[in-house]
């Protein structure tokens, strides 16, 4: 009965995720400014690594949650990279 559950909630997770992810690239394509994409792509970012947790948890797999640290730390770095680009105008100074 709670394996049952489980795979229900998991299910019910990748779904809520997957339409998350669609309002993130919504975002990012209609976004009327720069600031709005940026936060799109991190939402979009975000969305991507949980859903790669929810499968490592479906699978147990520890692959999967290295594979979302990794997503997370080049999604951090690429989100200060670009908002300091808008802030600034440059990356490296």
């Amino acid at each position: 009965m709670s394996a049952r559950i489980l795979d229900l909630g998991l299910t019910a997770a990748l779904i809520l995720l997957a339409l998350a992810m669609a309002f993130a690239a919504y975002r990012i394509i209609r976004g009327p400014r720069a600031q709005d994409r940026v936060l799109g792509m991190d939402t979009l970012y975000l969305n991507g690594m949980l859903i790669t947790v929810v499968f490592g948890i479906r699978t147990g797999s520890d692959l999967y949650f290295e594979a979302a640290l990794i997503i997370g730390m080049l999604g951090f770095a690429a989100t200060v990279a670009l908002a300091k680009f808008l802030m600034r105008g440059e990356v490296i100074e």
